[in-house]
C-alpha cells in the first residue's frame, strides 16, 4: 500500500535506535525527508548515515536532549530552517526505570517525568505553532501499553504514559479543526536495549536469573514472543500517514493483548 507520504517531511525523537530507528528507515523508504534527534551524536550520526543511503532521502542528524526545552526548540527550528516545513513529529525519546514503590526513589520518578511525559509535551509544543499556521500536521506520540493497564512493577512508565495519552487525547480535540491529528502508539515490551534493561531489572527484583526474567515476559504474552521494533514502526507510519485521515486522538496498543503484569505470570 502507498501510505501518501512521499516528499513529507517529518521530525522523529529518539531516533538513533530502536522504534524511533525503524520508524525512520520505513518513513524513508515511503518517501519523507527526515529531521532524527537523539542524545548520542555517534549513534544519531551512524543512524542517519545508514536511512539516507538506504533510501536516497534527506536526512538531517539534530543532536539534542528532549527533556532540556532549549535542545527541543532548537531542533525544531533547525529541521524548519533546512527544510521548509514539517508534516510529521513522531515522539520516542524516552525511558523509565522499572521496579517496586519501595525501590524507587523521588529522582526515579522525577527522570521519568521529565522525558517521557514533559519531554512529548516540549516537542508538540514546538512544533504545533508551525502546524497551525500551515493547516496540516500528524503527530504520533509512541507512548506504551502501562499507560492503559496497571503494572505495581513498572509504576514510573505507567504514571508518563498515562500522562502522555491523557495530554494526547486532550490535544487532538484542540487541534483537529486546525488540520492537526494527533495519536499515541502504545507498544508493550519490544525487542530494544531498553527492554534488554528492564529484564535485567525484573530478574534482580524476583531473584531469578535473566533467563528466566525473560521467559516470564513471555508468558504474559499472548502471542508468546517479544513485538519487533519494525512491528511498531509500521503501526506510526501509517497512523502518521493520510490514509489514517479520519484517525484523531485514539490510543492504539501494539502489545499482542498484554494483559498480565510481568511480576504476577
Amino acid at each position: 500500500m502507498d501510505l501518501g507520504l512521499s516528499g513529507k517531511v517529518a521530525l522523529i525523537t529518539g531516533a538513533s535506535k530502536g522504534i524511533g530507528l525503524e520508524t525512520a528507515r520505513l518513513l524513508a523508504a515511503e518517501g519523507c525527508d527526515l529531521a532524527l534527534t537523539a542524545r548520542t551524536a555517534a549513534d544519531l550520526e551512524r543512524a542517519a548515515s545508514d536511512v539516507a543511503a538506504a533510501s536516497g532521502r534527506r536526512v538531517l542528524p539534530l543532536t539534542g536532549d528532549m527533556s532540556v526545552t532549549e535542545d527541543v526548540e532548537s531542533c525544531v527550528r533547525a529541521a524548519i530552517a533546512e527544510f521548509g516545513h514539517i508534516d510529521i513529529l513522531v515522539t520516542c525519546a524516552g525511558s523509565s526505570p522499572g521496579g517496586l514503590l519501595e525501590d524507587l526513589g523521588d529522582e526515579d520518578w522525577l527522570a521519568s517525568l521529565s522525558l517521557k511525559f514533559l519531554g512529548y509535551v516540549r516537542s508538540v509544543r514546538a512544533v504545533v505553532g508551525h502546524m497551525r499556521e500551515r493547516g496540516e500536521g500528524s503527530i504520533v506520540l509512541v507512548v506504551g501499553n502501562d499507560g492503559l493497564k496497571q503494572s505495581y512493577w513498572e509504576l514510573t512508565a505507567g504514571a508518563a504514559n498515562a500522562a502522555d495519552i491523557n495530554f494526547a487525547s486532550s490535544i487532538a480535540e484542540q487541534y483537529a479543526p486546525h488540520g492537526i491529528r494527533v495519536n499515541t502508539v502504545n507498544p508493550g515490551p519490544v525487542a530494544t536495549d531498553r527492554w534488554d534493561g528492564l529484564e535485567t531489572a525484573l530478574a534482580r527484583d524476583k531473584g531469578i536469573d535473566k533467563d528466566q526474567a525473560h521467559r516470564l515476559a513471555l508468558r504474559s504474552l499472548p502471542l508468546n514472543r517479544i513485538c519487533t521494533p519494525a512491528e511498531v514502526a509500521n503501526v506510526v507510519a501509517f497512523t502518521a500517514s493520510p490514509r489514517a485521515s479520519y484517525l484523531v486522538g485514539a490510543n492504539i496498543p501494539v502489545d499482542g493483548a498484554q494483559r498480565k503484569a510481568i511480576m504476577d505470570t
